[in-house]
């Protein structure tokens, strides 16, 4: 195994290994990519406040997430077309969340099935789900759900519609890959990959084929998206889809106070503040930017976390300092299993759990309960500069 340090080793890894439409899908943004980069350089902006001289024994990075102790208080957010980063990869990385202790959350459009993660896990998983215009899959796919055991479902309510992203377009993005004279000379470089997906089942949407009418081109995300997602998606039909499912429910993709006190007034347990990882709107502030905002808005309502641009347990404590309660991670672990299978995601957790560990050390704190605004030190107007 290489010697890996940080998330961008992984990453490199990750480039090479994968073919280039999936590894293009998980590393951009929409149109310009102004805030997939704003994600990650607004973190840069934010320094640490050094502490010494303090007992730094029996610290811990474990912390709560919706009411249960995990290992630090991070989670894998749902990531489309996992498994095909690597053969059969949302079962990889739920067995990894599982072994390491942190929760794992399957997407709607994953390539796995609900029914092929919970047959090769026993912990609990969380559902993230994509409402369709077919409320008959809507239910049935909540039934499914809890079948599996899934203990909450995590509704994204920023995603009616797809956000451009160029590079699916230029690469002509499908699932599984339509053997054309470049995607078969790219495969040629990536034959550890090619060797995998020859031995699964599993290279097409596994929550969705055989579950609904099927129509159109089913193997293009766009469009599918477009012809499928529901567009009509309010307050009352996401409060809706949070009765049908009858459990604990997070609400992904809030962006500023408003939003996020509506969405603490449905009940749910948890909001995300996201901007779908610089995939939806671009030119939307950072995630980090509008966090003390709605921690503010919402008080003890609810549980806020965030997601968006974290690569490191130093980014990690940054949002838990400003105020998040946890935060989801998508690309960190998506670098790690496209490098290296179910070892690269255990390896990016490891990675961040070090980081965070020895950061917030440096800090002088020994639990994330501990963190706070005086943990930080953050440019004037940082917050402020915006209107």
């Amino acid at each position: 195994m290489p010697v890996i340090t940080c998330i961008d080793d992984l990453k490199r890894l990750h480039k090479r290994r994968t073919p280039k439409m999936f590894y293009d899908y998980a590393e951009s943004g929409s149109y310009t990519e102004q805030t997939f980069r704003e994600n990650t350089t607004d973190f840069a902006q934010i320094r640490l406040n050094q502490k010494v001289a303090v007992d730094l024994t029996g610290r811990s990075t474990a912390g709560p997430m919706l009411g249960e102790n995990r290992a630090m208080p991070v989670a894998l957010a749902p990531v489309g077309l996992t498994g095909m980063q690597r053969a059969d990869g949302e079962i990889k990385a739920a067995k990894a969340a599982e072994k390491f202790g942190v929760p794992y959350t399957l997407s709607t459009m994953s390539v796995c099935s609900i029914e092929d993660v919970a047959e090769h896990t026993s912990a609990p998983f969380w559902f993230q789900i994509y409402t369709l215009t077919d409320d008959d899959y809507n239910r049935r796919v909540l039934e499914r759900a809890r079948a599996a055991g899934c203990s909450a479902l995590v509704i994204t309510v920023d995603l009616q519609l797809l956000g451009q992203r160029h590079k699916d377009l230029k690469n002509g993005l499908t699932t599984p890959p339509k053997l054309t004279p470049a995607v078969l000379a790219d495969l040629a470089t990536k034959w550890r990959w090619g060797l995998e997906m020859l031995q699964t089942k599993r290279r097409f949407f596994g929550n969705i084929v055989g579950h609904v009418e099927m129509e159109g081109d089913t193997s293009s995300l766009a469009a599918w998206t477009a012809a499928k997602f529901d567009q009509r998606l309010d307050w009352d039909r996401i409060k809706h889809l949070m009765d049908m499912w009858g459990g604990k429910v997070i609400l992904k993709g809030i962006l500023n106070p408003e939003d996020a006190e509506l969405a603490a007034a449905t009940g749910a347990d948890a909001i995300v503040v996201s901007n779908h990882g610089g995939r939806q709107l671009d030119g939307a502030l950072s995630s980090l930017r509008v966090l003390p905002s709605i921690v503010q808005a919402v008080g003890n309502k609810t549980e806020v976390w965030m997601d968006s641009g974290i690569r490191s347990g130093q980014d990690v404590l940054k949002a838990l300092a400003l105020g998040a309660k946890g935060v989801m991670i998508g690309r960190a672990y998506i670098h790690g299993l496209g490098a290296m299978g179910e070892p690269g995601v255990t390896r990016a957790l490891e990675v961040i759990q070090k980081e965070l560990d020895t950061t917030m050390a440096l800090c002088g704190e020994t639990t994330p309960a501990a963190l706070g605004r005086h943990n930080l030190l953050v440019p004037k107007d940082f917050f402020d500069s915006y209107s």
